[in-house]
């Protein structure tokens, strides 16, 4: 991975300063935790040909971001954290053979073509370069859902961002590499920046500002110690009716008035959410998601004059306020959303029977999905990936 600095949009140039500074405040902390894994010593032989498969969680932001200094890199105007959630995952399975003419990819049973398939082949070339390697690489790819609606926000391209960087360092590189998620982040971040955190597991904290050097740019997971092994992730999938596009609200969110803002306040947030994990505070954490959700959609809706992104349904406002009533009944949950209108409650296993009654009495045919939060990237045999693709 290129150690060279990453690009620096001018307009953004006087808060590159304080942005470091509150990277190397982050630093310190984790530091001061022993919680940033070991560089990678050394890249084990390559071989140019090789099969794996593996799988991954999707994340639901809790310190969300939009927006990227770098689109290259895919670097990040300012650091997030999220949780992985096993109400879904990604099995994608890869392999590497010299007599292959061209990269292919199957997604979902639909071959990739055009933006989806040069994201794919954005992380192949990296593994390939890496390794020293020309040989071509087919890909076959589906995320696995347990809900009937797929629902916008469940953050599926974090989940296979991140099983195809395991399959593609696993095959190539085999099973010792794939389990380095400090590595693996920063080749998953090229797909897709959230696969960053998802390649990490657990509550992840995505490492960025612009100008960092991209191989600094990783995930580091935070809970390494059990400390929220109680909470509990219950899914409401929900569609987006506008056909809402991610990349397009990347593009858009740093022209918010907002966004300067959002990026200054993040350093000490990021803090935060790092000494109340280590209290396993997980209330804090819940607070801090469903407050950035509101300041997510007012970033993105505000970042157009002319085409703005209001990615909320009105499903989404039931949902949030139905999380103050229930805190007002003593039920704690918290609410979060990403890009799209999915809902993810954050609770404790315990108030999970209230939450899903509560959910079900407003009678909007809501599906609900829970899970606990999920594990890093990892890989599978060919033979269970295949039963699944």
């Amino acid at each position: 991975m290129s150690m060279h600095t990453s690009t620096i949009p001018p307009e953004f140039a006087d808060l590159v300063a304080p942005m470091r500074s509150a990277h190397e405040r982050i630093l310190a902390d984790l530091q001061h935790y022993q919680l940033i894994p070991p560089p990678l010593p050394s890249l084990p032989p390559a071989r140019p040909r090789g099969v794996a498969a593996a799988r991954a969680y999707p994340m639901q932001g809790v310190l969300k971001y939009h927006g990227l200094s770098d689109w290259a890199q895919r670097i990040a105007f300012l650091p997030s954290i999220s949780l992985n959630n096993a109400a879904a995952h990604t099995t994608t399975l890869v392999e590497f053979d010299p007599a292959l003419p061209v990269d292919s990819a199957v997604i979902g049973g639909i071959p990739a073509q055009g933006r989806e398939l040069e994201r794919v082949v954005t992380v192949l070339d990296a593994v390939r370069s890496l390794a020293g390697i020309t040989s071509h690489a087919r890909v076959v790819s589906r995320n696995v859902l347990r809900t009937r609606v797929a629902g916008k926000g469940l953050g599926t391209s974090a989940s296979a961002a991140a099983a195809l960087a395991c399959a593609a360092v696993g095959a190539i590189f085999g099973p010792e590499l794939a389990g380095h998620t400090r590595f693996l982040s920063t080749l998953a971040r090229l797909l897709a920046g959230s696969g960053c955190r998802s390649a990490a597991g657990g509550l992840a904290l995505w490492l960025s500002y612009p100008g960092i050097p991209p191989a600094e740019s990783y995930a580091v997971r935070l809970d390494q110690h059990h400390e929220l092994d109680n909470i509990a992730l219950i899914t409401v999938p929900i569609d987006s009716r506008i056909g809402l596009k991610t990349e397009q609200a990347h593009h858009d969110a740093p022209h918010s008035i907002f966004f300067r803002a959002w990026m200054l306040a993040r350093g000490d947030e990021v803090r935060e959410c790092i000494g109340a994990v280590r209290r396993g505070d997980w209330k804090t954490i819940g607070q801090l998601a469903e407050l950035d959700s509101m300041r997510l959609h007012g970033v993105t809706m505000s970042g157009s004059r002319e085409q703005r992104i209001i990615g909320w349904e009105p499903e989404n406002i039931t949902l949030f306020r139905l999380c103050n009533d229930l805190r007002a009944r003593g039920i704690p949950v918290y609410a979060s959303t990403d890009t799209g209108p999915t809902v993810v409650f954050i609770t404790e296993r315990e108030y999970v029977p209230a939450v899903i009654t509560a959910v079900t009495d407003l009678g909007l045919g809501l599906e609900t999905v829970t899970a606990p939060i999920g594990g890093p990237a990892y890989l599978i045999s060919v033979e269970e990936a295949l039963a699944e693709l």
